[in-house]
């Protein structure tokens, strides 16, 4: 059997402001060649179908467009909700999906069941995880133990300790049926050893959010989501990234999905497949007017570019300026040549002794990296009266 990885499409994000679905369509529609091409039987997705809970008809629209081609391809699909999903919406008429070859991994308690698919040696497991918020999680959990075969209660709190059982009782249905049966989960989460960037939404707030990859034991393969770089923890133990760069910190992924082959006695063997880029990522740094003329920026005019902006004084209507000539800058920075002085004092040292004038004349200068113009201190003294004004007549 041969099965395709992939997780956080999500589908709906923006970049800087600019819309992506168009780019997301196209990658992910690549995907139904992808399953033409290499035979493959099963397309798995580790969460973060979509980037909010509540997503736009337009990306439901395009989501379903996606899954419709992979389907029409030959695959048989499974999908589990991440972080960003709402598992309630993705797993919605998931009895009446399945008919159809959509499978829909979507409740905590029934995360043991697998969806089972046959090949030439036997049985193939697949057993999705949701995104397990600890908490709820723990109480869905406990709540289920005389109805699950071999479950027991949460032992602990944070993510270890709900996937911990989580996987108790997926090990506990595995081990009831043939011995010839692979066993393939999908989950979202933070695996120790995960390198991070910064399009991902933390998945704790106030306590520890990685899992060791000890806790997936007894799986042939374990298809992880939530981490936007693709990289492989173990042989069996991978994430595939995001299809897409979704922020500058990922300019030097290679975006790919993994093909993983099992044959009689399990995990065979994983191939990588890179994934094309409708628009690459650039930065560059210098004065505005450098970056405006010299030659060798002109590679990265079709760039998605975060630029830093090093003039001792700020430019005025920078970012306009800049995309005269990159018309897909979306991020700027100011960062004066020279380093000047940075260091933050508390709000009341930084008021101490000064009255409103000097206050407003500072913070020009601090903004903008020269002190106000005789014309500037001017007018803003006139606005200072005209505030201080009308509170007398207030």
């Amino acid at each position: 059997m041969r099965v395709l990885h992939t997780s956080d499409w999500h589908i709906g994000r923006t970049f800087h402001g600019r819309d992506l679905l168009a780019d997301q369509e196209t990658v992910l529609s690549g995907l139904a060649d992808t399953v033409t091409d290499e035979r493959v039987d099963v397309v798995v997705i580790a969460g973060d179908l979509y980037d909010r809970a509540m997503p736009s008809g337009e990306a439901v629209e395009t989501c379903m467009r996606v899954l419709r081609r992979l389907r029409q391809a030959g695959a048989q699909l499974v999908i589990t909700p991440g972080n960003h999903d709402s598992a309630a919406r993705v797993g919605a008429f998931a009895e009446f999906a399945t008919a159809g070859g959509l499978h829909l991994h979507t409740r905590i308690s029934g995360l043991h069941e697998p969806v089972v698919v046959e090949d030439e040696h036997g049985p193939v497991a697949f057993y999705g995880i949701p995104y397990l918020e600890p908490d709820p999680a723990r109480q869905v959990l406990d709540s289920t133990v005389d109805r699950v075969p071999g479950a027991g209660t949460v032992e602990g709190r944070g993510h270890a300790a709900v996937l911990t059982e989580a996987m108790n009782r997926i090990r506990a249905e595995l081990s009831g049926r043939c011995a010839r049966t692979r066993a393939i989960v999908l989950a979202h989460a933070f695996v120790t050893g995960g390198q991070g960037s910064e399009s991902e939404r933390r998945i704790a707030v106030g306590g520890v959010e990685q899992v060791p990859g000890t806790v997936f034991d007894g799986a042939d393969y374990v298809a992880l989501g939530h981490l936007h770089g693709p990289q492989r923890l173990d042989e069996h133990l991978r994430y595939s990234g995001s299809p897409l760069a979704y922020s500058f910190s990922e300019a030097e992924h290679r975006k790919s999905v993994w093909l993983i082959d099992l044959d009689a006695d399990g995990l065979a063997g994983v191939e990588r497949r890179e994934l094309p880029v409708p628009r690459a990522l650039a930065t560059v740094e210098g004065r505005l007017e450098d970056l405006l003329t010299v030659a060798e920026h002109t590679a990265v005019e079709d760039c998605y570019l975060s630029a830093t902006l090093t003039d001792e004084v700020r430019p005025l209507e920078a970012m306009r300026r800049l995309q005269q000539r990159f018309p897909y800058a979306v991020h700027l920075e100011w960062k004066p040549a020279g380093g000047r002085a940075t260091a933050s004092l508390r709000y009341s040292e930084a008021l101490r002794g000064r009255d409103d004038r000097d206050l407003a004349e500072t913070f020009v200068a601090d903004c903008r990296g020269t002190e106000p113009t005789e014309s500037e201190r001017a007018l803003l003294a006139e606005a200072l009266r005209a505030v201080q004004a009308s509170e007398v007549r207030a």
